[in-house]
């Protein structure tokens, strides 16, 4: 039995190895988004409560910020928890994932990878709608690491995508009635200004995973992924691996982005 297990693990680490090979000869994309989706029915399989599969699912963005850090991959932004996921979950279920991101925010805080690698980190979304520790936790992470920038991790926490396009209108409108903007001046550079995004070299991601083998954005960056290649894995996200990453990045790679043209 040992000796079977240990023959399948050699034959999947040489399998990711072809696999990293082929992908690193061909360009990488520099903006991976992913829809973090499946915490929920990993858990349900297994007989556990939810917010188990969200402590696994925070552990794998760990992971996950390894290979992409060892792959180069400048900007990733991760979906944690949208608006819809505030207003329509149990309060217990949201408690819970509370003290999860709570405590993985510590363990950002603290973590030499983070300031090794000069990754900026940033939340997008109404962080007004979360609570107080957690909007602190937040700040003071992005006040650290807000002058680095070979590397940018967004987290999409209390996001949605029509609530930033809402938000950017807003800003806009506030900006046109003070005189800072006239309207004819407005087009699509200036929209992608005034959205959470705007901070960001690269804020259109190139590559945007959904796990989880649902087939939907789910009001993830609308106005970001106009012409993002999507990959839809049919894999829970607490057992995404690095070969699921590499797989979807050689998908990409074989695809060819026209951009409309």
């Amino acid at each position: 039995m040992l000796r079977t297990l240990l023959r399948i693990l050699g034959v999947y680490k040489l399998y990711e190895y072809w696999l990293l090979r082929q992908v690193k000869s061909r360009p990488i994309p520099q903006h991976v988004a992913v829809i973090l989706d499946g915490n929920r029915r990993w858990a349900r399989n297994r007989g556990l409560p939810p917010w188990l599969g969200h402590e696994k699912g925070a552990e794998k963005v760990w992971e996950f910020l390894d290979w992409c850090l060892e792959l180069g991959i400048k900007t990733i932004t991760l979906y944690v928890l949208s608006t819809e996921n505030l207003a329509r979950r149990r309060r217990e279920e949201l408690e819970k994932l509370f003290e999860i991101i709570d405590r993985h925010l510590d363990r950002a805080l603290r973590d030499e990878r983070i300031h090794r690698h000069r990754v900026r980190v940033k939340a997008l979304g109404r962080i007004h709608l979360l609570p107080e520790s957690l909007r602190e936790k937040l700040l003071k992470l992005e006040e650290r690491t807000r002058n680095y920038d070979n590397h940018y991790l967004n987290i999409a926490i209390a996001y949605g995508g029509r609530a930033e396009i809402v938000d950017a209108i807003r800003k806009i409108c506030e900006d046109v009635r003070s005189g800072k903007l006239r309207v004819e001046d407005i087009d699509e550079d200036t929209v992608r200004r005034y959205l959470y995004t705007a901070h960001l070299p690269n804020p259109d991601p190139d590559l945007v995973i959904r796990t989880s083998g649902e087939e939907r954005i789910s009001n993830f960056l609308l106005f970001q992924i106009a012409y993002s290649e999507l990959v839809f894995l049919d894999v829970y996200w607490p057992e995404f691996r690095k070969i699921d990453l590499l797989r979807a990045i050689r998908t990409y790679q074989q695809r060819q982005r026209r951009f409309g043209g």
